[in-house]
């Protein structure tokens, strides 16, 4: 049966209570590939208890649970395998600076639900809050294989739009661990895919990939550590759109495109494209933007 899409729109949020500390930030931090070299001063702003901020992009596993990706397949009218889920886009839109420790309130419910005719397309809001307001709002856009068919709005295209023009203004690489996706679902994000090499197979891939976010969270960092000299606090906004896998233990080869420069105290956004070197920088984020202040 194709998803109900009035019954996923019209669903009351789902609204729960999430909590976190300094050692669930370090784990994040660790599970996007920080702390190294471990005894390095940037990296010891990522794992050091006493030196610790946080990198924005912990707010998609904060508070523990299950990622937007996989509690959107939790919403009334979704009932779908797992195995035909995938990952399309993520976006975040800080509000204040994500404290190293916490309490708030987090409300989710799906806001857009698009028949792409062999698929479906369902985008989830989360927004938070604690005592002093706002925290952060993320989206999560989930592509579900095979449920479209409803007869529903397209929505927009799916087809990622090229680079930039011309060189990048700064290009970065970073090795994943071969253990990377263990590591970082011990934030969360328990799906399969990434450590059971006969469920990946059974989806189609030849081992296990790397979460989506994790390569998000890792591109971040690249860009905060490269751009913005590691201050965490300068970023406003950060969105992608997932172009193809990672597997754990490839090089990424990210790409950044500044022309106005970062490291002054103006705003400004910088273009971002990530590749996979081993497979000739095959594509894996794409549409990247992260804006600072």
């Amino acid at each position: 049966m194709p998803i109900d899409a009035a019954g996923a729109l019209g669903a009351a949020p789902r609204v729960r209570e999430i909590a976190w500390d300094h050692k669930d930030v370090q784990l994040y931090h660790l599970g996007i590939g920080a702390g190294r070299p471990a005894t390095d001063p940037r990296e010891l702003r990522y794992t050091l208890e006493s030196r610790l901020h946080v990198l924005p992009s912990f707010a998609t596993v904060a508070g523990g649970g299950a990622p937007g990706v996989i509690a959107a397949l939790s919403v009334p009218g979704v009932d779908v395998d797992l195995g035909h889920v995938l990952h399309g886009g993520q976006r975040l839109r800080l509000h204040r600076p994500v404290p190293v420790r916490g309490r708030a309130t987090a409300a989710s419910r799906v806001v857009a639900a698009y028949d792409k005719g062999t698929a479906a397309v369902l985008v989830l809001r989360t927004e938070v809050t604690d005592p002093d307001g706002p925290l952060w709002t993320d989206e999560a856009e989930v592509y579900v294989r095979g449920e479209g068919g409803w007869g529903g709005e397209r929505g927009p295209s799916g087809r990622p739009s090229p680079p930039p023009a011309g060189p990048p203004d700064h290009v970065a690489e970073r090795t994943l661990r071969e253990d990377q996706a263990l590591l970082y679902r011990l934030s969360g994000d328990w799906n399969p895919l990434h450590a059971d090499p006969e469920f990946a197979a059974r989806a189609g891939f030849a081992r296990p990939v790397l979460h989506g976010l994790c390569t998000y969270g890792a591109t971040l960092k690249t860009v905060v550590d490269t751009l913005l000299d590691g201050d965490v606090s300068r970023v406003r906004a950060y969105r992608t759109r997932f172009a193809g896998v990672v597997y754990p233990g490839e090089t990424l080869r990210v790409r950044m495109w500044s022309p106005a420069g970062a490291r002054g105290a103006g705003a400004g956004e910088v273009r971002v494209a990530v590749g996979a070197v081993e497979r000739d920088d095959a594509a894996v984020l794409a549409d990247t933007v992260v804006r600072y202040g």
